[in-house]
């Protein structure tokens, strides 16, 4: 039975309160398919430059595959310096049917803010204003905008950019609680987020500083938002969807997901499937007893069936140090070693 209705997007329901951020390498469709089951309310795609999705870039535009089960609530995000380019790119992209279409304004990297696209924009929000205004009136899906608070702590803007997203059609707007300039340091502003909330009568989602399942209903309550946005907690911890902390979840959980991950990432992406598979394994088992050792084995790792060994052994050792006893492979795991071999 899903989630009852948090908040809706203009007219598309959102069906509860947490959900997985757009996270370049990393909010792709398999990572999203399993945080949606673990209880993501929205699915966004990585962030995808307007200039790719224009000449039709082969891997720009498979980043906007998705699952049946990612609908209604499935958001295209792109980014881009140009206002033409922008509207064009989110007319071509409606015709693969999104939910939704977001436009990133808050990516940090000097080579994307540097040309004017990210939180570049946020220095100026008339162009902000002109960019939305075109697009809720050029597409039938709703618009949405991702923010950070200014460019700097000279130029916090967060009030003036939210209602002007909100004065020219967006239907929702995402707050990152830091600036540009803060990157990922410092402590991210709840106040701040919360005066966002007070200003507009969209939807207003919260992002910064969730590490805990606490960590959501204390956003929450501190700002009013309307929703959590969790981005690097949520990488190899999509427990953390159905607020459950890392130190509640077994063993025999941890690698069972891991496996099941795997197995999406080959099955979507082929043999290179493992290869990004890495770096969420390596999160997976972050900070369990001789994870170290085993994350050297991980990295270097060529074969998908030794991948599933070596997770299996770790497992059988740690059941063994917890004196539950000897661990032998389940049906779902021999499986898993088959489809892979």
């Amino acid at each position: 039975m899903p989630a009852k209705v948090s908040f809706y997007v203009r007219d598309i329901p959102v069906h509860g309160d947490v959900i997985l951020a757009p996270m370049d390498g990393y909010s792709d469709l398999p990572f999203r398919v399993l945080c949606r089951e673990y209880g993501s309310a929205m699915s966004y795609t990585e962030f995808v430059a307007v200039e790719a999705i224009i000449h039709g870039a082969k891997k720009a535009m498979r980043m906007f595959d998705y699952a049946p089960m990612e609908k209604p609530q499935m958001t295209f995000q792109v980014f881009g310096p140009g206002e033409d380019d922008i509207v064009l790119a989110a007319r071509k992209l409606e015709a693969l049917q999104p939910g939704i279409i977001d436009l990133n304004m808050g990516c940090s990297v000097p080579n994307v803010s540097g040309r004017g696209a990210g939180a570049g924009l946020l220095r100026d929000p008339q162009k902000i204003g002109r960019i939305f205004r075109r697009l809720s009136q050029d597409l039938r899906v709703p618009v949405t905008g991702k923010i950070r608070l200014g460019w700097d702590s000279q130029t916090r803007n967060y009030l003036d950019v939210a209602r002007t997203l909100e004065d020219n059609g967006a239907s929702l707007v995402a707050v990152h609680g830091r600036t540009k300039e803060m990157k990922y340091n410092g402590q991210a502003d709840w106040d701040a987020i919360a005066e966002i909330k007070q200003a507009v009568k969209i939807p207003v989602i919260g992002n910064g500083d969730i590490k805990t399942a606490c960590d959501i209903d204390r956003m929450k309550a501190h700002t009013g938002c309307d929703g959590v946005m969790i981005a690097r907690a949520a990488i190899g911890n999509p427990w953390i969807f159905q607020r459950r902390d890392r130190d509640q979840v077994s063993v025999r959980e941890t690698v069972q997901l891991s496996l099941r991950h795997l197995q999406l990432m080959v099955d979507y992406y082929g043999d290179y499937g493992l290869v990004l598979f890495r770096k969420h394994a390596v999160k997976y088992i972050h900070g369990l007893p001789g994870a170290a050792e085993l994350r050297q084995q991980l990295v270097t790792c060529e074969s998908p069936q030794r991948f599933v060994e070596l997770l299996l052994q770790f497992e059988q050792r740690l059941e063994q140090r917890l004196e539950i006893g000897d661990l032998q492979p389940t049906v779902q795991h021999q499986s898993l070693i088959s489809n892979l071999q």
